[in-house]
């Protein structure tokens, strides 16, 4: 496989038409996080729905992920990835008209497949476009553009939400679809070179597997009734998985990756920093709308601190670690975010969303600037050319799994912390005991996730440097 598969003059189009696909995702795990309160009333869903609609997602997204990423390589990265921009707006049109609990989760479900395929081909189709020398300005330029291509994308989803009356959580799914079809029309015949390598099975054995290990243990942290034999069944998949994929003849994770240190660092480091971000911007809008009487359009107030500092700071920050490394930007980085989640923890018991919420954001979207470029990086230093895709796959795999853990596992603490008092965590009240209760439900997330981030500035020590 050659090191770039189209012509230098439509590397920055490929660019694009990343970009494009990445706000697509962005978006929908922004824009789901504010609607979800309106999504739940409307719905009728409880709390363990709830986290089933994000669930469903991020199950099918993340156990497919490492399939959608090895598919590329083999079929093509910039066809693989049309076809998982073609699957997610068919999810979203089917989001927008679900009107029961489980109609909703399958939706999810659909755009989580289209993600599989999407997600990885995005980052692959630019490393492969770019020469190694200039990959680590490119992706810097792709996070940031990215960002600031969703920045408004949660301000237009509360305002559909606060504005948009019963309708308005579903018009928020549109956003989705002239994204997806400007990344098709820019992508059209860009890509000559990417033939992929014909002739080569996908490991279907091994997807099943990986989806079949990661459901059981999300029923197993959601549900708290969930039988005892679920966590020995989950653990017995995943161990099935690895063992599959030790022997498989094409399989869909390639252990052998897993020798470069920097990548099981770095693959480390996404899955605590992931499980951080993923639960506290899961359960904040949930607790500000619920609770502190936050509109769905203020809560975006939470989220576009991060969306613009990681747009202003990514492309910097990827020079940055081309020149000195990753590892010193993703432990500063790391250790911002670990004192913002710090610093939400003291401040959930007051609920004083502009006073004190805010400013703490700000504080977090300071460190993930300083983090996703190089963690992107790093993610495919050591990575050989015709192999980006199933890197990028990994990487994305662990960081929706992350996600997953986090939301479930999270849950659990968070109902645990409100206790077993009426209405419950995440249902709109006004008592004082439900907004104690509520308080200390998002603390306990909010601690937890700051312990994460700071294990993730101590692990993000041992990322080697690249070699010049």
């Amino acid at each position: 496989m050659p090191v770039s598969f189209c012509a230098e003059g439509d590397r920055r189009v490929i660019l694009w038409a990343a970009i494009l696909a990445s706000s697509m995702g962005f978006i929908d795990s922004s824009v789901t996080s504010i609607a979800m309160p309106a999504m739940r009333e409307a719905l009728g869903a409880s709390l363990p729905q709830a986290q089933w609609i994000n669930a469903a997602y991020l199950l099918s997204l993340s156990s497919l992920v490492l399939a959608g990423g090895a598919a590329g390589d083999r079929f093509g990265i910039a066809r693989i990835f049309s076809l998982g921009i073609v699957i997610f707006v068919a999810g979203s049109l089917a989001c927008a008209v679900a009107f029961t609990p489980e109609l909703m989760i399958a939706a999810r479900a659909v755009k989580g497949v289209g993600a599989a395929l999407m997600v990885p081909g995005s980052m692959a189709m630019v490393s492969r476009a770019y020469p190694r020398e200039e990959r680590g300005r490119a992706l810097g330029l792709w996070a940031a553009a990215s960002t600031l291509t969703t920045a408004l994308g949660p301000v237009l989803g509360g305002m559909f939400v606060t504005w948009g009356g019963e309708i308005g959580w579903r018009l928020i799914f549109a956003l989705n679809l002239p994204l997806g079809l400007a990344a098709l029309w820019l992508i059209r015949g860009r890509t000559p070179g990417d033939i992929g390598k014909p002739g080569v099975r996908v490991d279907v054995l091994g997807a099943a597997l990986a989806t079949l290990g990661l459901g059981l243990m999300a029923w197993s942290l959601t549900e708290a009734a969930a039988p005892g034999w679920v966590a020995l069944a989950a653990v017995a998949s995943l161990a099935a998985f690895l063992a599959w994929q030790a022997v498989a003849p094409a399989p869909m994770l390639r252990l052998g990756l897993f020798r470069n240190r920097t990548m099981v660092v770095t693959n480390l480091v996404t899955f605590v920093l992931y499980f951080a971000l993923n639960g506290v911007m899961f359960y904040l809008p949930m607790t500000a709308v619920s609770a502190w009487k936050v509109t769905p359009l203020d809560v975006t107030a939470a989220f576009l601190p991060i969306s613009i500092l990681i747009g202003l700071l990514s492309a910097p920050a990827g020079r940055m670690a081309d020149r000195w490394g990753a590892g010193p930007l993703l432990a500063a980085g790391s250790a911002l975010v670990a004192c913002a989640y710090a610093g939400l923890w003291l401040v959930a018991p007051q609920g004083q969303f502009w006073l004190n919420v805010v400013p703490l954001t700000v504080l977090a979207g300071l460190g993930l600037g300083l983090v996703v470029a190089p963690l992107t990086a790093a993610a495919m230093q050591g990575a050989e050319d015709g192999e980006q895709g199933a890197a990028s796959g990994i990487n994305n795999a662990v960081a929706r799994v992350a996600g997953l853990i986090a939301v479930a596992l999270l849950g659990r603490i968070a109902a645990a912390a409100y206790g077993p008092g009426a209405p419950g965590f995440g249902v709109t009240g006004d008592s004082p005991a439900h907004l104690a209760a509520t308080g200390a439900a998002f603390g306990s997330v909010a601690l937890t996730a700051s312990l994460m981030a700071a294990l993730a500035a101590i692990l993000a020590l041992f990322v080697v440097r690249p070699v010049r």
